[in-house]
C-alpha cells in the first residue's frame, strides 16, 4: 500500500493520512479503514490508497472492504456509531468507547474518538481483535487532539476533490 496524495495539505492533515496508512500496513488481517466526523460524513479512508495505486500504475483499483467503498464503511461505521449512542443513552450508562461486530467471514470495529468523529475498522476473518483494538486505539489517542472543525473541513475538501479528479 501506498500513501495517499497529500499534496498542498496541512501538516496535521499529512500526519492523520500517515496515521492511517500506517494503522492498515502495521496491523495484519485489516481491509479497510475509514475515519467517519460525528456527522456521518467520510473524513479519511484506506480506499484512497488503492484509488492513488490504480492511477499510478493505470489499473483499476483493488476492491477490498464492504462492497469496495470506503463510502460504504463510512455509512456503516456511522449507523452504528448512531445506535450505540442511542443504546447508552436509553440504559444510561455513559458514552460509547468502542464497538466490536464478529462476523462469520470478518470483523468490525467502531472506536469513538474525542470529538465525536469515529474510527472505523474492516476486519479480516483472521485478524487479531485485540491486535486491531489496541492499534485502534493508539491511533485515537494520537488524532483524537488534532481533529479540529477546520482539519476536519479540510479532509472533506481533500476527498471531495479527489473524487472530482477521479471522475474525470
Amino acid at each position: 500500500m501506498t500513501a495517499p496524495t497529500t499534496f498542498g495539505l496541512s501538516s496535521e492533515a499529512r500526519n492523520l493520512h500517515w496515521l492511517l496508512t500506517n494503522l492498515v500496513e502495521e496491523v495484519p488481517g485489516i481491509e479497510s479503514v475509514a475515519v467517519v466526523s460525528s456527522d456521518g460524513l467520510l473524513l479519511l479512508s484506506s480506499d484512497q490508497d488503492r484509488i492513488d495505486e490504480a492511477r499510478r500504475t493505470r489499473r483499476a483499483p483493488t476492491r477490498s472492504g464492504p462492497r469496495g467503498s470506503a463510502a460504504d464503511l463510512a455509512t456503516v461505521v456511522s449507523g452504528i456509531g448512531s445506535l450505540t449512542v442511542g443504546a447508552a443513552r436509553l440504559m444510561d450508562s455513559g458514552a460509547v468507547k468502542h464497538t466490536m461486530v464478529a462476523m462469520e467471514e470478518g470483523s468490525l470495529f467502531v472506536m469513538a474518538i474525542s470529538d465525536g468523529s469515529l474510527l472505523g475498522v474492516h476486519g479480516s476473518a483472521e485478524c487479531d481483535m485485540s491486535v486491531v483494538a489496541y492499534h485502534m486505539a493508539l491511533f485515537v489517542g494520537r488524532a483524537g487532539h488534532v481533529l479540529t472543525p477546520e482539519l476536519r473541513s479540510e479532509l472533506r475538501k481533500s476527498l471531495e476533490s479527489e473524487s472530482a479528479g477521479s471522475a474525470r
